[in-house]
């Protein structure tokens, strides 16, 4: 079985210390169905990037696919303008340490969006949702982003960002 984009939002919500017990609340909170996220949870632990006992991520695993396999699994391109949310290092974290250079920030097209940017495919349709009702995993998901398509310098502090936040996490 294969690892799915919507997967490692799963998994970013839960190494963010949301419980995986009621995968309803999950899927609710990540827009997707709680059928979804039951999915995703198996194939988590199929590849071991989550314990199938205690539910819970392997951070440092999970760490290591984020940075070495996901921006070749699910890579990712700035495309046409449009109205979305930012993300990558047009959102925070990122936005502070990096500067746009004149290009259009990528953004997930949205709707409710109030930047016009650069259209970037999220990993999973009900992701700018979902970042909305979460900050947390808001960042997470924009510095996975950094990951997916980012150049070295991006890349590189993404990382850093993603090792500390998901360290944090852990101790919280």
């Amino acid at each position: 079985m294969s690892i799915k984009p919507q997967d490692v939002v799963v998994a970013l919500k839960l190494s963010a210390g949301a419980a995986a017990r009621n995968y309803a609340k999950l899927g609710k909170e990540l827009g997707m169905s709680a059928s979804e996220v039951h999915a995703a949870v198996r194939r988590l632990g199929e590849a071991r990037l989550l314990d199938p006992e205690t539910k819970k991520v392997r951070l440092e695993v999970f760490r290591n696919f984020l940075v070495h396999g996901v921006p070749y699994a699910f890579p990712a391109s700035p495309k046409e303008i449009t109205r979305g949310i930012p993300t990558a290092w047009a959102a925070s974290p990122l936005s502070q340490k990096i500067s746009a250079d004149g290009q259009p920030p990528p953004v997930w097209p949205s709707p409710d969006g109030k930047v016009q940017g650069a259209a970037v495919q999220p990993l999973h349709p009900g992701v700018p949702g979902a970042a909305q009702r979460d900050p947390v995993l808001y960042a997470l998901l924009a510095l996975v982003d950094a990951l997916r398509m980012g150049r070295a310098r991006e890349r590189a502090l993404a990382e850093k960002e993603i090792g500390q936040r998901l360290a944090h996490h852990a101790g919280a």
